[in-house]
């Protein structure tokens, strides 16, 4: 059974950085396309960043404040979130699908296979 849990959210400064975690179980890393996209109150799902083994690091659109890496021992991927802002506060949701990332944001946020629950980012002073 596939799963995606992720965790790092909370309440940080403008400014600040956070550090957000998805362990995977159920399958492996290796042959999976693997990322984050968020989603803001009121707001269509919007793609942050996507890595997989051909691929590579794919960033959406975050002008190179947030960093995604994994740990293939450890299933894991993460994103570093660097000078956040208060437009960052959203749900963070990992999703993973067998083969390459998506190259457009779109097919990312609503194409991908699983996805976890989610965590909150919230941006605020």
């Amino acid at each position: 059974q596939v799963q995606l849990v992720e965790s790092g959210g909370g309440l940080v400064q403008p400014g600040g950085s956070l550090r957000l975690s998805c362990v995977a179980s159920g399958f492996t890393l290796d042959y999976y396309a693997i990322g984050w996209f968020r989603q803001a109150p009121g707001k269509e799902r919007e793609a942050v960043s996507c890595i997989s083994t051909s691929v590579g690091s794919l960033d959406y659109g975050m002008k190179g404040r947030f960093t995604i890496s994994r740990d293939n021992a450890k299933n894991t991927v993460y994103l570093q979130m660097n000078s956040l802002t208060p437009e960052d506060t959203a749900v963070y949701y990992c999703a993973a699908r067998w083969g390459e990332c998506y190259t457009d944001g779109y097919h990312f946020s609503y194409g991908m296979n699983y996805r976890g629950k989610g965590t909150l980012v919230t941006v605020s002073s």
